[in-house]
């Protein structure tokens, strides 16, 4: 969660935009990643997608199927699962079952890495961040997973898909949202992307909770506790309806503020260049599944430089 200001952008130090490349010339990497081939399931949100993509990529009790594993680990990617979003990457950057592309692992990798993945943070240095493009299982809701298997991507099968206690925050979110002028399902995804759902998580910027709320934002929408899982998703939401009104609803542009702060995206006049805010954004909208989002005009006045930018293109379009 970020303050107004554009000094404190919450994006990862990994990922400064001026160092984004392509390993396009570089030999595809030969052996495993250090990861165990059947660990135990992951406490974050999709870690038994993991563990079964596993499976299915080294073929441990099941028939060997590498585009099963590569649906189910965009699927545990899609919920927020950063050892998803490094295995996934790592079959893109060796061409495993797939062909090849340096930039969906780049992005897969920067967006494990930004989640902390040790792993992840190592290959940036082989890969560099990459421009955020995403692979379209990711753009495509369940689809991957839905032919391999699974159900189609709805709110109830994402939750179904987390452990016991993350069920309960999520259902939390989605309940509280609708008193907040909130979709239930852009308020999961923010929740999802933030923390994985973890009322306990805290980032190196000191982001906490749920919502993820950095100590200024707590502050700003009476957050006393932002460890309490119903306070902290209160301030996270109550900061998204602000966001929505400043920026008239627009969901790419509220989504980009939560994740790089509205100062950043006044800045630059839209969705600002930092690959991590690219991919965030990018997976909100997949999330979402729509760009435009009710909201009352009466909690901000809109963004100065968002009427300039707004008047701007529909005089261009006028010509």
């Amino acid at each position: 969660m970020k303050p107004r200001s554009p000094v404190n952008s919450r994006c990862h130090p990994v990922l400064p935009w001026l160092v984004a490349a392509s390993f396009a010339g570089t030999p595809a990497l030969a052996a495993d990643p250090p990861r165990g081939k059947t660990p135990s399931p992951s406490a974050q949100p999709g870690g038994q997608l993991v563990a079964q993509g596993l499976a299915f990529e080294h073929g441990e009790g099941v028939q060997r199927d590498t585009a099963r594993a590569a649906a189910l680990y965009c699927e545990a990617a899609r919920l927020g699962n950063a050892d998803g979003m490094h295995a996934l990457g790592w079959m893109y950057a060796n061409g495993r079952g797939m062909q090849r592309s340096d930039t969906y692992a780049a992005a897969l990798f920067a967006m494990a890495a930004a989640k902390g993945n040790a792993h992840a943070q190592q290959m940036l240095r082989f890969t560099g961040s990459g421009n955020g493009k995403l692979p379209e299982c990711m753009r495509s809701p369940g689809s991957q997973v839905a032919s391999a298997g699974g159900g189609d991507w709805s709110i109830e099968s994402h939750i179904r898909a987390l452990s016991a206690e993350r069920q309960r925050v999520a259902r939390l979110v989605v309940e509280m949202a609708p008193t907040y002028q909130i979709s239930p399902r852009f308020a999961l995804a923010i929740a999802v992307t933030e923390s994985a759902l973890n009322p306990m998580a805290v980032s190196p910027k000191n982001a906490m909770g749920v919502m993820q709320l950095i100590p200024d934002t707590a502050a700003r929408f009476n957050v006393r506790n932002p460890f309490d899982p119903k306070e902290n998703i209160r301030g996270g939401l109550s900061y998204l309806r602000w966001l929505l009104a400043y920026f008239a609803g627009d969901v790419a542009l509220a989504a980009a503020a939560y994740n790089a702060g509205e100062g950043n995206v006044d800045r630059y006049r839209g969705v600002p260049p930092f690959p991590e805010t690219r991919a965030y954004v990018t997976r909100i909208l997949n999330f979402v599944q729509q760009r435009e989002h009710p909201f009352d005009s009466s909690v901000a006045a809109p963004s100065a430089i968002f009427r300039l930018v707004r008047a701007a293109t529909k005089k261009e379009g006028d010509l």
